[in-house]
């Protein structure tokens, strides 16, 4: 087995790397780190996670094989602060709950239509108990 960081990076075939960068911005916070124009790469801060944005790649907006991505919050309360921001930011929610007491969730789609489930989910046994970052 290799060490890694974990899952840290996604690239997305989009139709404009500054409008997809911008909902991100307003949504999670991600910094540009790297911009080529038609390709951007933001940071979420903090993390090592990256997205990659880039209007080049073929399939725009459609799902090849990847039902969604996701953010997992630090607190359950910040939910409807999430809902609020992807609507601002030019998102649009497609179903809103929770999975079981305690553990709120929402799926919205990005401007260009791919689907991001932002949750919170109680701590799990596998969790670190200090960031490793």
């Amino acid at each position: 087995m290799i060490k890694t960081f974990g899952l840290t990076h996604i690239a997305l075939a989009v139709k404009s790397a500054k409008r997809a960068f911008e909902f991100y911005q307003q949504v999670f916070g991600v910094e540009k780190v790297y911009d080529k124009g038609s390709f951007i790469q933001a940071q979420t801060p903090g993390t090592r996670d990256v997205l990659v944005f880039d209007e080049t790649a073929k399939r725009i907006g459609k799902r090849g094989g990847i039902e969604h991505f996701g953010f997992r919050l630090k607190r359950p309360e910040d939910i409807d602060v999430a809902a609020e921001l992807v609507r601002k930011a030019g998102g649009k929610i497609l179903d809103k709950g929770d999975f079981c007491p305690g553990e709120p969730y929402l799926y919205c789609a990005d401007p260009d239509g791919y689907v991001v489930e932002i949750w919170y989910e109680l701590p799990t046994s596998v969790d670190p108990r200090h960031s490793r970052r």
